[in-house]
């Protein structure tokens, strides 16, 4: 299909009821994706044989500060994403242009890690086509434009997404999307761990990839157990509402990497190198021996992880029943943990400003019996996430964004889909 076959198909409707499915509405996506191609015919000659793609940012749901403990973590993605106008080539060049940035190009004959690159999308791109290519997948040139409402800054992933979409587009393009979402995780872990140079864990790419609401459990890290849990926030008349309080994230790096220092100290007043491998019991009969050996707050911390790691289990079980009302329960108690024991709304060293807090506090009163509200993400500064019925929504995004500014309280959807091509 060339690319006047394809505004034409997107015009007339063609792919109403793909868009309707990933994002809950057709108009404003079908602006969005004529949009994406008149900008990819301004920079490629060759459209003669065009193909959409789409990966989503994630939200995280339960598993606060747990995977690095190898715990569970509920996960899940939204109906915001990264979308990619396609076409194959033969010059043996991978060509990304993503909206705001520089085009990015990758020589297939040359995909060994490049120092330099470190922290830049065209590491990302690299990393994933040499797995691809390192593990017998088949891989070709391609030119691309991309667009992403992904929030950045925001725990919502836009990196992840990000890796997942050249994971699918090579999926899709030359391997008939027969590499499976959980090995386009891998592969997208695999590129920001090695070539990007961030040690994330696997929660954020098995989100974007997988879609849906998805428990993992990183008992053996390797090998996780992934497992898609069925639900439809719809269904229960609710609505996720992420807002960016627009705390500053500066001068954080200390008090995000305390976390898991703390957690593992903890662990090895036991011996283990995890607390996975510290029973609740076993922590309990033992708080002093971590207050005396490490501190205080290395203790609260471990309990929160042993209680968080419970607590999704119960969450994806109540799901699982159909039992809302005892998942929101869960929910709030997941925030109220991070606050107590995690200790992860704000920063110690600067009291002054609570940004989360207030939003957090803010939520409780707007929202009484009408939703609640957690701490989202790595904490300390940045976003909260709120599960709102849907009749309160109105005044709720109001509010928050009346204290921190039009435009910070964003209104998502669970959405089913990982990354998919769309056409």
């Amino acid at each position: 299909m060339n690319i006047l076959e394809l505004k034409d198909n997107i015009i007339g409707g063609s792919y109403d009821d793909s868009f309707l499915k990933l994002y809950g509405e057709v108009d404003l996506a079908k602006a969005r994706y004529l949009k994406a191609c008149d900008e990819y015919c301004k920079l490629y000659n060759n459209t003669d044989n065009m193909f959409m793609f789409s990966a989503p940012g994630r939200t995280e749901v339960g598993g606060n500060h747990t995977d690095h403990e190898h715990g569970r973590v509920l996960t899940g993605s939204v109906n915001l994403d990264v979308i990619a106008i396609v076409c194959p080539n033969n010059d043996n060049v991978v060509r990304i242009k993503s909206e705001g940035y520089n085009m990015d190009e990758v020589d297939l004959s040359s995909l060994a890690k490049i120092e330099n690159e470190e922290g830049k999308a065209i590491a990302l791109i690299r990393g994933v086509l040499n797995f691809f290519k390192e593990n017998g997948y088949t891989i070709g040139g391609f030119n691309a434009y991309t667009t992403s409402n992904v929030l950045k800054g925001s725990g919502l992933s836009s990196s992840a997404a990000f890796e997942t979409l050249i994971g699918t587009i090579l999926s899709g393009l030359y391997n008939n999307m027969s590499v499976s979402a959980i090995d386009i995780a891998i592969i997208g872990q695999y590129a920001e761990n090695i070539y990007f140079g961030k040690p994330c864990g696997l929660m954020d790419q098995m989100a974007c990839s997988v879609g849906g609401l998805v428990h993992i459990d990183f008992a053996n890290p390797k090998k996780p157990l992934v497992k898609q849990v069925e639900f439809d926030l719809n269904a229960h008349d609710y609505s996720l509402c992420i807002t960016d309080t627009k705390g500053s994230h500066a001068d954080l790096t200390g008090d995000y990497a305390a976390i898991p220092a703390e957690m593992k100290k903890a662990a090895a007043c036991f011996g283990k190198e995890v607390l996975r491998d510290v029973s609740k019991a076993e922590l309990l009969a033992n708080l002093n021996k971590i207050r005396e050996e490490v501190n205080d707050r290395a203790a609260l911390r471990a309990i929160h992880f042993v209680e968080e790691n419970e607590r999704v289990q119960r969450e994806v079980n109540a799901l699982q029943t159909d039992d809302f009302t005892g998942f929101l329960d869960m929910v709030k108690s997941s925030g109220d943990s991070s606050f107590k024991y995690l200790q992860n709304v704000y920063t110690s060293h600067d009291a002054a400003h609570q940004n989360v807090s207030i939003a957090l506090a803010a939520s409780d009163c707007i929202l009484g019996k009408n939703g609640v509200s957690r701490v989202h993400g790595g904490g300390f500064a940045g976003t909260i996430q709120a599960f709102v019925k849907n009749t309160a929504v109105p005044e709720y995004k109001a509010a928050m964004d009346g204290i921190f500014g039009e435009g910070s309280c964003n209104v998502l959807k669970i959405r089913k889909y990982g990354g998919i091509k769309v056409l």
